[in-house]
């Protein structure tokens, strides 16, 4: 018996250092991947985040520094043709106009002053080597050391009032826009309750008693709850696209007149008036109104065609507004 004790305890001695090798060898594996994938996403968003704040700003100062007629005339095409694929973006974007555009603006360059000094400072602190050894000091050291170090570069280097103050901007305009939104887009969000309760009653009575005979027992107490989901989802997709049929036509309406007119001053401008047919106030006729209904047409056909998708290589050009598109949809209804 003391002898089957005694391999017993040596088992189970063996098991338990085997299992604490296998442990440190994942903890050591892990950290490994953790210094492959830390270092690269630090190298990538070094790279092109000042790549994508330096385009931005030259963007916002082209715009700047385009006259008033040709803002009016991008803004018109813009809404046009863009304006049923991104309601919400167009909506928060006019609401913010109201809730401190300039504001938000004088945020987001602060915000990119401190990420552009950060990402300066971090990659002179790549290479760096202070103790002379002919290797970087970033190299030397393991997944934590790393994240810690570029932690603390960050705390040393950044203007903390600053970036609070400009975060603290950005949230009250956003609290602003939300508010705005949810106001504007409560009908879309009250028919899409209407549509969810509406599908409620046949997905309970005619599905439900099928997707039962097939789900496990023990998972039956989910059934509710995730054709629930699957309703509300289905219901809210429907009610989003009849909104996007309503904002597709009129900012296309919207959005032609304003090329119209734009287009209107600058022939006028460039003396182009056709015989005396184009006079210096669009009040004056109703060529601007004409033209409009063949602008709004063309939009409104335009965003059918596509079915208020871009198609590539669009899509790519205009992924942020496909992001910013899916966000304000989800905050407004989140809130609603």
């Amino acid at each position: 018996a003391k002898h089957l004790q005694s391999i017993a305890d040596t088992i189970k001695h063996l098991t338990a250092s085997l299992k604490a090798n296998m442990s440190e060898s994942k903890t050591e594996a892990a950290k490994e991947e953790i210094v492959k994938i830390a270092k690269p996403i630090i190298n990538i968003v070094t790279t092109i985040t000042p790549i994508i704040i330096a385009y931005s700003q030259k963007a916002w100062s082209f715009y700047k520094s385009l006259p008033e007629d040709y803002i009016k005339l991008i803004i018109g095409f813009i809404l046009c043709f863009f304006g049923g694929i991104y309601p919400t973006v167009f909506a928060a974007v006019e609401a913010a106009k109201h809730g401190g555009i300039k504001t938000l603006v004088a945020a987001l360059g602060d915000l990119s002053d401190e990420a552009i000094k950060i990402i300066e400072a971090s990659k002179k602190d790549d290479d760096a080597d202070a103790d002379k050894d002919g290797a970087k000091d970033v190299d030397q050291i393991d997944a934590k050391a790393l994240i810690l170090r570029k932690a603390n570069l960050v705390v040393t280097k950044m203007n903390p009032e600053k970036v609070d103050k400009a975060i603290a901007s950005i949230y009250k305009v956003w609290l602003s826009v939300v508010a705005v939104l949810s106001l504007q887009f409560a009908r879309t969000i009250a028919l899409s309750m209407s549509i969810s309760d509406f599908l409620k009653k046949p997905t309970d009575h005619i599905i439900s008693p099928y997707v039962r005979k097939i789900v496990p027992r023990e998972y039956e107490k989910w059934i509710p709850v995730v054709l629930g989901w699957i309703t509300k989802s289905i219901a809210m997709s429907i009610a989003w696209y009849i909104q996007t049929v309503i904002s597709a036509v009129t900012s296309a309406m919207i959005g032609a007149l304003i090329i119209s007119r734009a287009l209107l001053k600058l022939a006028h401008k460039h003396e182009l008036t056709f015989g005396g047919m184009i006079p210096k106030d669009h009040k004056e006729t109703y060529i601007d109104e004409f033209v409009s209904y063949a602008f709004a047409f063309f939009g409104v056909w335009f965003q059918f065609k596509m079915n208020f998708d871009l198609p590539f290589p669009l899509n790519f050009l205009f992924w942020p507004l496909e992001m910013a598109e899916v966000f304000i949809r989800w905050s407004i209804t989140k809130l609603d």
